[in-house]
């Protein structure tokens, strides 16, 4: 008897247990600047710049992306995501250097980021305020991938290695993925040296031509992400 009635006062926990899960409200989402893992380190009327730190088997909370954006993956460290609503998504790997875009259709994205990895998981993540109306046809050099926001250009650079000159008639943002000692040089020679970590970067708000070196001993990755 005493057995039977340990069972059932289990089944009743459970029972009320399981009541109260399904009357649970359901996450409220906040918007990406507000997510305590999307650190804002840059923000104007054009874009607002986060490095997102999400330590070893931490989930970020449901955060909502409503404009167009740029992510640049900054570590190695395996991920699933989410949406609101729907199950987690499978494993995925991220590597230094990977590029996602987005255009942000009718309905923003809401979603959540797990590191299922041993390791933080960081990435840059760009959101693109402004659409243009009427965007420049103006392109720097190969486009490695854009949305109606933003172009996006790609350089590797060996040691000793520098690109060709070109011209960014937009603002633009500089991304360094990697340790790099970069020197910019103008068409008048005139050159301007600096030491980037990765996740540095560099907001530029005027007309620029420029090339771009590597001073340094070991290849180095850097984007440009400018504006239409």
């Amino acid at each position: 008897m005493r057995t039977y009635f340990s069972a059932a006062l289990l089944l009743g926990f459970a029972g009320i247990l399981s009541a109260q899960n399904a009357s649970a409200p359901a996450p409220i989402p906040v918007p990406v600047e507000q997510e305590p893992l999307h650190h804002v380190v840059l923000r104007n009327d054009s874009i607002i710049v986060m490095h997102v730190v999400i330590p070893p088997g931490d989930r970020s909370l449901f955060h909502i992306h409503s404009h167009d954006r740029v992510a640049i993956e900054l570590t190695t460290s395996p991920i699933t995501q989410q949406n609101l609503n729907e199950p987690e998504g499978p494993v995925t790997p991220t590597q230094p250097g990977e590029l996602s875009i987005r255009t942000q259709a009718v309905a923003p994205l809401i979603h959540r980021v797990h590191n299922t990895g041993t390791a933080p998981f960081e990435v840059l993540d760009v959101e693109l305020l402004q659409r243009p109306q009427n965007p420049s046809s103006a392109v720097a050099t190969a486009v490695a991938a854009e949305n109606p926001s933003a172009r996006v250009y790609k350089w590797i650079l060996a040691p000793g290695a520098t690109t060709p000159m070109h011209t960014h008639e937009r603002p633009y943002l500089i991304v360094s993925v990697t340790t790099l000692q970069l020197k910019m040089t103008g068409p008048d020679g005139k050159s301007l040296s600096d030491e980037l970590k990765p996740g540095d970067f560099h907001w530029v708000d005027t007309k620029v031509t420029h090339s771009l070196s590597n001073e340094g001993p070991a290849t180095g990755q850097l984007f440009e992400i400018e504006l239409k």
